[in-house]
């Protein structure tokens, strides 16, 4: 099966592509290079450089790779650059998202795999959060995907394209080869690695007064790794439905941080800070429909096994990909 893989120049979508190789799979790759990296586009994948704006350049690739699967990872995707800029992630996200569909449509191509996110349950109630909670997102770039995953249904009824969509909690962790590099970093792992190689003298920690065994933030992570193997396991056909990533267990900032002061053997500044609005307290995911309907079960269980991988990364690209 030809496997065309939108944004497969990102963290996420960079790994994803070396296990589909590793599996067998021919693998194309289309990315505008924005936020994506040449070098982290595996040699044997092609790569294919143009945008999903371009409703005539998506069709043709599709054509040249001969698509017969999806994989969608190419968005917009910080929280507070959407609530500043709602416009950006509802024309890159939705609309471009639109031009790939309707590519798949006229290509014939059979299964669409998405990369959604935890983002579209907005601030559960409860946890571990399941499929079955309300879908209430806060703020356009949850809204956004949420979106999409409504058309895709539309787009099942209508035309037959069969689609899974998997929604991510906190992807984490490295490859051998392929690691995480982002032109504006947000996300915790990296950003304390930072500090552990002296790029950065602090972490912030935002919040120490959570009702959490420790006063900071629970979340999930799972290893990009393990994302990738579900997205294979959901090209069998008749796989299909809105799957939760994690590893439904919860680990908060500071054991976070202590896990990467361990690992690295450097120590952490800390530097703390009030609350930052719309950050749940705890927020762990329930997968067990992944693992029931597709197999699918995380390699990288524990929160060191996940940070040993990003840290080697790290260590042998401490300046990320070359520009």
């Amino acid at each position: 099966m030809n496997v065309f893989v939108t944004g497969g120049a990102g963290y996420i979508g960079s790994v994803c592509v070396e296990e589909l190789l590793n599996s067998g799979f021919p693998v194309t790759v289309f990315d505008n290079l924005t936020e994506g990296h040449r070098a982290a586009v595996d040699p044997r994948a092609s790569l294919i450089i143009g945008d999903l704006s371009d409703r005539a350049a998506v069709l043709a690739a599709m054509g040249l790779a001969h698509a017969e699967a999806v994989i969608h990872f190419a968005a917009s995707s910080l929280v507070g650059e959407s609530m500043k800029n709602p416009t950006k992630y509802f024309r890159n996200n939705v609309a471009n998202s639109i031009n790939l569909l309707d590519a798949c449509v006229e290509s014939d191509v059979r299964k669409f795999v998405f990369s959604s996110t935890a983002a579209v349950y907005g601030m559960p109630d409860r946890g571990p959060v399941d499929e079955a909670l309300p879908k209430n997102p806060v703020n356009p770039y949850g809204e956004s995907k949420l979106m999409i995953e409504r058309m895709l249904a539309w787009y099942r009824q209508l035309h037959g394209l069969e689609y899974a969509v998997f929604r991510y909690f906190n992807a984490a962790g490295a490859s051998e080869r392929f690691g995480e590099h982002h032109r504006v970093e947000t996300h915790l792992i990296p950003n304390v690695l930072k500090v552990a190689l002296g790029q950065r003298p602090s972490v912030e920690v935002f919040g120490t007064d959570y009702p959490t065994p420790d006063g900071t933030c629970v979340r999930d992570f799972v290893h990009i790794a393990d994302l990738a193997q579900a997205h294979i396991l959901a090209l069998q056909p008749g796989k299909q439905g809105c799957f939760n990533l994690g590893n439904g267990a919860g680990f908060s900032v500071r054991e976070v941080i202590n896990s990467c002061q361990r690992i690295s053997g450097q120590p952490i500044q800390i530097h703390e800070r009030a609350r930052r609005a719309g950050d749940p307290p705890h927020l762990v995911a329930a997968a067990d429909m992944a693992s029931s309907q597709l197999g699918w079960k995380p390699r990288y269980a524990t929160l060191d096994s996940i940070i040993e991988t990003a840290w080697s990364w790290h260590r042998r690209h401490p300046d990320g990909y070359p520009q």
